[in-house]
């Protein structure tokens, strides 16, 4: 059984920064891609930025800039690194990850972007 846990969320002014990682129970080099999700009310779950084995990592257009997705192979975390947050960011992010066809999720993390 695959898990994913995510950590890092909680409340940041508008501006603001913050980190997100998520680890897996098992080697990341197992997942064809790692990506982080997130799902604001009302919205549906939408993808923020993807690492996919042998490709550049993709990003949402309105994260460009402001976000960027990371691993670290040795400890099986993969980051989300958020700058310049905005209102419109707070939504509940979601880790997944991609093996052998199957998708595995974390259990979601809040992140709320107020003054």
């Amino acid at each position: 059984q695959v898990q994913l846990a995510e950590s890092g969320g909680g409340l940041v002014q508008p501006g603001g920064s913050l980190r997100l990682s998520c680890v897996a129970s098992r080697t990341i080099f197992s997942f064809n891609s790692m990506a982080w999700y997130r799902q604001a009310p009302g919205n549906q779950r939408e993808l923020v930025a993807a690492i996919i084995s042998g490709s550049n990592p993709n990003y949402a257009d309105s994260v460009k800039g402001r976000f960027t997705i990371s691993r670290d192979n040795a400890k099986n975390t993969v980051y989300l690194q958020m700058n310049s947050l905005r209102p419109e960011d707070t939504a509940v992010y979601y880790c997944n990850g991609r093996r052998l066809g199957s998708d595995y999720w974390g259990q979601g993390i809040q992140v709320t972007v107020s003054s």
